[in-house]
Order: structure tokens, then sequence, then C-alpha cells
């Protein structure tokens, strides 16, 4: 389980039961990018649950009464109210809810659309967020919205995260050729 640091307010918690490996990280970065551009307050809590295909089927027929295993389900906890005035005094931590993803069921999916399993997942937690902050797609209406802002959350994320790793090889190149031309020693210029 990977919990929330102080340097990170929002906690957001994650368990990987599936059996597959997966890069968790990554899976609680795009949560939190996208709990934050939806304006959810940083105090907010979330669980991710990575699961194997039974348990899946399991809950899919108990909460949507529907055979089968899927590839993700958002459980809301508290009802996250959205229309609260910013100076409203803090109410404390909510607990939005649940999302339980199965990575075994979404591997064929990303393979169809021809993808990774990493891209994915990623795209199903987006997925998941938003069905706990009550975005749907049981209308043509609905899913153009929420599959609008899926995609648009998901590929602001996927810039930034881009943008962030050619910085960091930037950084990288720089202090290597600041180490060959002397300057990265104690008492330099670069200090």
């Amino acid at each position: 389980m990977t919990p929330h640091t102080d340097e990170d307010p929002m906690s957001i918690e994650i368990a990987n039961e599936s059996g597959v490996e997966v890069a968790e990280g990554p899976i609680v970065e795009v949560a939190r990018y996208a709990l934050d551009r939806m304006g959810v307050s940083p105090l907010a809590e979330l669980s991710i649950m990575l699961i194997e295909l039974e348990p899946m089927a399991e809950l899919h027929e108990r909460w949507l009464d529907e055979p089968g295993p899927t590839d993700v389900m958002s459980f809301p906890m508290d009802e996250y109210d959205s229309a609260r005035r910013p100076d409203a005094p803090s109410s404390g931590p909510a607990l939005l809810g649940d999302i339980v993803l199965c990575p075994a069921f979404a591997a064929d999916q990303a393979a169809a659309a021809g993808h990774g399993l990493a891209d994915e997942l990623h795209l199903l937690t987006v997925h998941g967020v938003l069905h706990l902050l009550g975005y749907d797609h049981a209308e043509p209406d609905e899913e153009r919205q929420m599959f609008g802002l899926q995609a648009e959350l998901l590929a602001d994320w996927r810039a930034q995260r881009a943008a962030a790793a050619r910085t960091a090889r930037e950084r990288a190149k720089d202090d290597r050729l600041l180490g060959t031309v002397g300057l990265d020693e104690p008492g330099s210029a670069s200090q």
C-alpha cells in the first residue's frame, strides 16, 4: 500500500492484489492529477485496488448485476459537494471512495487498443475518478462529456510528465557537463 506523504496531502492508497506487476506510482499520480484538475480538496481520500478476474466478476455481478469481470468499478463513499463555496469552512477530509481495477481484464483491452497495460490502467484510473465525481456515460451526451474530459485529463497529464522527463534529462546533461569542466566541486560557481 502506498500512503500519502506530508508533501502530498491528498491521501491516495493503492493495493495490488491482482498478481500482475504494475507500476503503482503513475497510477497514483494520474489519480492525483485528475482530482486536482477537477478541483477536489487536497484533503480528500481515495483508495485504489487492483484485483484478479474472479473477485472482479463477483463485484460486477453483485453491484451491477452483470456477469463476468470488467475493467474498472468505482464505489463512491461521501457525496462530493462541488457546489460548496470556496470560502466555506472546511468540513474535513472527504472519503471519495474506491476505484477497483482489474489488470488481467484491462490487458486484453490494451492490446486491442494498440497500447500498453500501463496506459490502459491510467485511462481506467481517470475513468474511475470521474465516476466518483458523479460523471456517467449512460446517455450519449453524458458519454461525450465524460470521455472528452477523460481524454483531456490524460493528454494533459501525459504532456506534463513528458515535460518533466525532458527537464530531468536536460538537468542531468547539464550536471554531467558541469562535472566535466570541474564546476560541480565544492566552492565552485555552481554551488
